[in-house]
């Protein structure tokens, strides 16, 4: 065996995201509706971890502690482009992965003003508390229990049925489509859109398609799988919200990007 001190630095940083903890969990069927997915990220390397978060048309309530310090609970908004984030060693986080009808109808609040940023949370009802942190399910249930308790049963008709289209699709539908399908004018979608989210309904569905491509990309699937016009138009918007080509990004050089290492974990429904 080589000695640790002859390894490259790029080979140690690979071995230590290569042992983040990333688990991940689909949601009850009763609350689908509002929640895409649970997930869990924990950093025992005792390093700091560099690492590129994509958007995938998510809003995250996120639970977090580094080291001995106390829980934090952050709302974050839509990521509209990468981000660049540390893992800081001893760091243990959950998250909800929000579609965007719990926004208006759960958190009761809009996220426009939290794009590619979060925001603390000092709202006291979910009280995660010791036994609720201490792993995946644990977690997941204690949200459950929440989210069935807070949820509206009075949502939007038009709403309800523009979101079942949206992610039904996972974004590959033009305003056009939904507006003629929902009977409300794309001009008052977009001014929802822009009021709650804070981006128009046509960007957040090619958001939407970008974090859909993240599963065949990591198969090293790089045509196009979702409605791209061609394969030019698919290396476009891949490079818009990653940064890279699909090419570059299927093979996720030293783990740079997050999505891409945990939706190896991801669990499909029919599993």
């Amino acid at each position: 065996m080589v000695p640790a001190c002859y390894l490259s630095n790029d080979f140690q940083l690979l071995h230590a995201i290569m042992k983040l903890n990333i688990k991940s969990a689909l949601p009850d069927n009763s609350i689908a509706h509002f929640v895409h997915s649970f997930w869990m990220l924990e950093n025992k390397t005792g390093e700091d971890i560099p690492a590129t978060v994509l958007p995938n048309g998510m809003v995250d309530l996120i639970v977090m502690k580094t080291n001995s310090t106390n829980w934090e609970i952050v709302i974050r908004g839509i990521d509209t482009e990468p981000s660049q984030v540390k893992i800081v060693a001893g760091t243990k986080m959950f998250s909800i992965g929000f579609k965007l009808p719990a926004v208006e109808y759960l958190l009761g609040d809009s996220v426009r003003d939290v794009l590619n940023e979060g925001k603390s949370n000092t709202n006291d009802f979910w009280q995660f508390d010791g036994d609720d942190t201490n792993d995946l399910e644990s977690f997941s249930y204690k949200a459950t229990q929440k989210i069935r308790d807070a949820q509206h049963e009075n949502i939007d008709d038009r709403k309800k049925k523009l979101f079942e289209l949206i992610y039904a699709s996972e974004g590959s539908i033009t305003v056009k489509e939904l507006a003629e399908q929902v009977f409300w004018s794309s001009r008052q979608i977009n001014r929802y859109f822009n009021q709650q989210f804070g981006i128009s309904l046509k960007t957040y569905c090619n958001i939407l398609r970008f974090g859909a491509s993240f599963k065949q990309i990591s198969d090293g699937k790089l045509f196009p799988e979702q409605n791209f016009t061609d394969q030019n138009h698919f290396i476009k918007e891949i490079k818009k919200y990653a940064g890279v080509t699909p090419k570059e990004l299927s093979k996720n050089k030293d783990g740079q990007f997050v999505n891409i290492t945990a939706i190896k974990t991801f669990p499909h429904k029919n599993d």
